[in-house]
């Protein structure tokens, strides 16, 4: 399209969205408000500016320069939010490794990655050193302790983290450079093959900041982080720059509490301790939450909790309502960067009793600003908005990753048609709320017709006796494929196959659900496998089974 361009002014300045102008103004309106790590660690914003500064000296004294990647292998901590900002600021590259990988895929995303120079917490020291061997490209570690005491390694160890800020200049002076370098990478998972690696630029993780800072704060049907909030991630650091929020709450000024390891009972505590008021988790640490010691003599009333990475169900949905927990669900994926909708309450909605709200809350909510979301059909062609109709859901927005690392063919699967496929069946309802219904893969295909999983999963949840259930898919002769529960029964309730059979019945009669909708197949047991960031891993259950 020919349209209107006008040359700039030879002296006009062409401002770069680099991840360095999300520090400007955190230290400008609050620099006294704390970041906090556990019981052990708190300093106030113009410290944080400068151990950034610290730490991209230290850095560029081991060799990091524009373009290489160094690794963290760390908890959640404010050493791991230093490296956010200090690492792509000096134009190199953060990866941020999966820890709870097995070592062989470790070894094969940071091979992949060509990791340059590693920060390692002792507590994966041992994982580290097994595999330096396979690591050819990793000139260097540097050591993350909390008791200031590293432990002895084999590794080529620069140095110990605190002891190397504490000889830096605490002034560094962050270049411009063009901002569709790239700042960070991390690997998917998926049900085959290697992970794979995605990736973000400067200009994609500042726009997806910007976004997320009006989602959560300017609407009043969204209220989940202002500026006197105090924010405290229960989602890994490595999981997709758990959910984008820690450059959001740095850029408004926030209070931020880390909590390092996570441990129920520690995070409850610090809940209480540091007056926290919003975090955000899958289903199942918030469950965990719920469950602990801790949480038995706390007022949890008021605590802003967003879920997301796997569908909540409304049993978990209801039990925090008792509790006075405000809930709200969100929508995204390690190819988004990733926040693509979340709840929205409407006015009318608002007015509502909190365990009449919950039904809404659970859904996966309305698009966000800046995202254009469709579902399609397997032609590609948009289904009917009618909360009834089903396709997957394809989106377009201007953060989501180019691609996969080094992985062409996939990239192009991934972008079939000019839209980023997300491998999700879900549908729109006149109002425009998106519900994810299934993974493509997940959804189960009985006698011709289509059954959710997930829709199963949240009618058994409901069962009082019920504290985690999953649903899966397996094999069967006659229908093609047949559903399969699995039922971790709440302390002290006695639960059998029969009793949630009896359970689902009254959906069969209210017209939720099929007659033939119900497993005939449920398996009482006392854990449900989880993958590496929390979440049900359905694959694995299904190779079991």
């Amino acid at each position: 399209m020919n349209t209107k361009i006008l040359a700039p002014t030879p002296s006009a300045y062409q401002y770069p969205l680099l991840i360095k102008s999300l520090l400007l103004s955190g230290q400008r309106y609050e620099p006294g408000r704390e970041i906090v790590y556990g019981d052990q660690v708190r300093y106030d914003y113009r410290t944080l500016n400068q151990r950034i500064c610290k730490l991209a000296n230290v850095l560029t004294e081991a060799g990091i320069g524009a373009g290489d990647t160094v690794a963290v292998m760390d908890w959640d901590s404010h050493r791991y939010l230093e490296a956010y900002f200090a690492v792509p600021m000096i134009g190199a590259v953060l990866h941020h490794v999966n820890i709870r990988l097995s070592p062989d895929q470790i070894a094969y995303t940071m091979n992949h990655a060509e990791d340059d120079l590693v920060l390692v917490h002792d507590d994966f020291l041992a994982i580290a050193e097994s595999l330096n061997d396979q690591l050819p490209t990793v000139r260097g570690y540097i050591q993350l302790c909390d008791d200031g005491k590293p432990l002895s390694t084999s590794l080529n160890a620069v140095g110990e983290y605190e002891s190397l800020l504490a000889d830096a200049g605490d002034h560094y002076d962050f270049p411009d450079f063009d901002e569709n370098s790239i700042a960070t990478t991390f690997y998917t998972t998926g049900t085959t093959g290697n992970p794979k690696g995605v990736y973000f630029s400067h200009r994609q993780l500042v726009l997806h900041t910007l976004n997320m800072a009006t989602t959560l704060g300017a609407y009043e049907g969204l209220p989940l982080l202002r500026s006197d909030d105090v924010y405290m991630p229960m989602t890994p650091m490595f999981h997709v720059h758990a959910w984008g929020v820690p450059y959001v709450a740095t850029m408004m000024g926030v209070k931020q509490v880390y909590p390092g390891r996570y441990e129920p009972n520690k995070l409850v505590k610090l809940f209480r301790d540091e007056k926290v008021t919003f975090s955000h988790g899958v289903p199942a640490v918030l469950q965990m939450i719920l469950g602990c010691d801790e949480a038995k003599d706390t007022d949890l009333s008021g605590w802003k909790l967003l879920t997301g990475g796997s569908a909540p169900t409304l049993g978990l949905a209801q039990e925090m309502a008792e509790r006075g927990i405000l809930f709200h669900t969100a929508y995204g994926m390690s190819e988004t960067c990733p926040l693509l909708t979340a709840t929205y309450l409407h006015t009318d909605a608002r007015d509502l009793d909190m365990s009449d709200q919950m039904p809404i809350r659970i859904k996966t909510g309305m698009p966000c600003g800046m995202v254009d979301l469709r579902i399609v059909d397997p032609e590609g062609n948009d289904v009917a908005h009618d909360g009834e109709a089903m396709g997957e859901v394809v989106v377009r927005a201007p953060w989501l990753t180019q691609g996969y690392s080094k992985e062409p063919e996939k990239g192009e699967e991934l972008w079939a048609n000019g839209w980023l496929h997300t491998g999700d069946v879900g549908s729109i309802d006149e109002t425009g709320v998106l519900q994810i219904k299934d993974r493509i893969k997940d959804v189960i295909k009985t006698g011709g017709e289509w059954i959710s999983s997930l829709e199963l999963e949240n009618l058994i949840s409901q069962h009082e006796g019920v504290g985690e259930v999953a649903v899966v898919g397996v094999p069967d002769e006659k229908w093609d494929e047949r559903p399969l529960a699995m039922v971790v029964p709440v302390a002290g309730a006695d639960i059998s196959a029969e009793l949630i059979q009896q359970h689902l019945t009254q959906f069969v009669d209210s017209g939720r659900i099929n007659k033939w909708a119900i497993p005939q197949d449920i398996n009482v047991v006392t854990e449900i496998p989880k993958t590496s960031v929390g979440k049900i891993n359905k694959k694995l259950i299904r190779e079991q089974v």
